[in-house]
């Protein structure tokens, strides 16, 4: 008798199990079953392990293997946030076990496997997430699979410590767990895994170019999309005339590590503090290293000679990326007559009447727009011209700039002349953030998105001129070197 009721049992649950896999909620992956959300335009699965939780030792270790499970997994909600701080309004997170990655897809079957976009948040190395970005109208218009995952930040993913193997770069080697579990299971959401398309902005993009400079990372994307995040980014240093790029060898973030004052005198009692404390030396952690086994040179080095995975790659920024950041760095307004004192106080005094020649002002009284629009030129838009022109010597380069002068602001930001095409304002016209688009913004929604999903199909976005501007009733070709003045830029660094 009880042998009857358990097959019984276990029949229900066979034939329970093949109905909702009929209907696509249940997929099968390399560690087990999943069970996500199906409607009648998509179907979207969450918060799936593509590696193991990295607490206690696994702390400041590089991926390891997630374990199997038995039974369905619930996928219906999404990844969680990986421990950081408030940023831009953003609630903060203390959730250290946050390597997970959602799944959306089509809900029609494909007679042949589809595209495969891997997307890779920014927010500086030290905040975002996976979840912010709801890529549905990406997936359904373009007949692809988007993946976007999470990934060790700031203290958690770019700490170093003196002998600690992979130091700076654990967030990196997360990402590449994360290509290697598409390259695993894409296949089963219908996905082709010759057909990868790995894309990020801000430190997304940057995390792009440094997968395209890692030789772990060869063979697992076939494109790539750089948006703002090129290699050669540089910033305002402590010194006038510094621009220091982005990343740092091993040796420094290890020398950083070596100097907080956590009270702690070795790994093991570090590896013990509670994620609050470590949280308070957060934000010093968002420069990932080179040095490492996962990066082993300077992806700007890689670039320009030339060690890089060559697929073909888009490169693009907005027209006025310092816009978001420049009354977030200078809070107070900066008069116009105080203008040229305070450039002396970022370049060199020999370069000073030059430069403000080149950006005169605009008559409003407050010089931080065209402060912002010097550092837009300088450390955005001319390196990423220049990692259009090194990257193209070796391999297939398409550009855009998004060009969207009244692009909406949806989150909290301090009064500012006029933010115009800001910095990740072009992520409201690729994913669904409930932005106001007006209706000549939603034409320049549907436009990207297709080009977007024609990359990531064939590698090519659907121009020929090499930056296609972007902007509400005015896409086509621009003069991108002369409108943010690199050759000047050249001539006097």
């Amino acid at each position: 008798m009880l042998t009857a009721v358990l097959a019984a049992a276990m029949a229900f649950s066979v034939v329970g199990t093949a109905a909702a896999q009929d209907d696509g909620s249940v997929v099968r992956t390399d560690k087990g079953l999943v069970s996500g959300t199906v409607t009648s335009t998509y179907r979207t699965y969450g918060n799936i392990p593509f590696a193991a939780a990295p607490v206690g030792e696994n702390r400041w270790r590089d991926p390891q293997p997630a374990q199997a499970w038995q039974g369905v997994r619930d996928a219906t909600k999404s990844s969680p946030v990986c421990a950081q701080n408030s940023q831009l309004g953003a609630p903060p997170s203390q959730v250290e076990d946050c390597l997970y990655l959602n799944v959306v897809t089509p809900a029609k079957d494909s007679h042949k496997p589809r595209p495969v976009m891997v997307w890779i948040h920014g927010g500086g190395f030290t905040a975002g997430s996976a979840s912010q970005y709801d890529a549905r109208r990406l997936a359904t218009k373009n007949d692809v699979v988007v993946v976007t995952v999470n990934y060790r930040l700031g203290a958690f993913g770019f700490f170093g410590y003196p002998g600690l193997p992979g130091s700076g770069a654990f967030g990196l080697a997360d990402q590449q767990a994360a290509l290697k579990w598409v390259r695993r299971n894409a296949r089963a959401f219908g996905g082709d895994t010759r057909n990868v398309t790995v894309f990020g902005e801000s430190a997304g993009g940057l995390s792009v170019c440094a997968q395209l400079a890692s030789p772990r990372a060869a063979g697992l994307f076939a494109k790539a999309i750089i948006q703002s995040g090129p290699c050669g980014l540089t910033f305002p240093g402590a010194k006038p005339g510094e621009f220091p790029g982005i990343w740092k060898p091993r040796a420094d973030v290890e020398k950083l590590g070596a100097a907080q004052s956590l009270g702690c005198a070795d790994l093991a009692c570090l590896r013990s503090l509670p994620v609050d404390k470590l949280l308070t030396v957060h934000e010093q952690f968002g420069s990932p290293a080179f040095d490492t086994a996962v990066l082993p040179i300077d992806p700007a080095l890689a670039q320009r000679t030339g060690r890089m995975n060559h697929v073909p790659t888009m490169v693009g920024s907005t027209h006025d990326e310092m816009t978001l950041f420049a009354p977030l760095i200078f809070p107070q307004v900066v008069p116009e007559a105080g203008y040229r004192a305070f450039v002396a106080g970022l370049f060199a005094e020999k370069d000073v009447d030059k430069i403000v020649a080149q950006y005169p002002v605009n008559g409003n009284d407050d010089a931080r727009d065209e402060v912002a629009r010097i550092l837009t030129d300088k450390s955005w838009s001319c390196t990423t011209q220049v990692a259009r022109k090194e990257l193209g010597r070796h391999q297939r380069v398409s550009g855009y700039e998004f060009a969207d002068q009244d692009a909406p602001v949806i989150f909290p930001l301090p009064p500012f002349p006029d933010y115009k095409a800001f910095h990740a304002s072009e992520l409201m016209y690729l994913f669904d953030m409930n932005a106001p688009l007006d209706a000549k913004q939603r034409e320049l929604s549907d436009y990207m998105i297709a080009a977007w999903g024609r990359f990531a199909r064939t590698g090519d976005p659907g121009w020929r001129s090499e930056v296609r501007s972007l902007a509400p009733g005015a896409i086509g070709g621009t003069d991108f070197a002369l409108d943010h003045k690199c050759a000047f830029w050249s001539s006097i660094l």
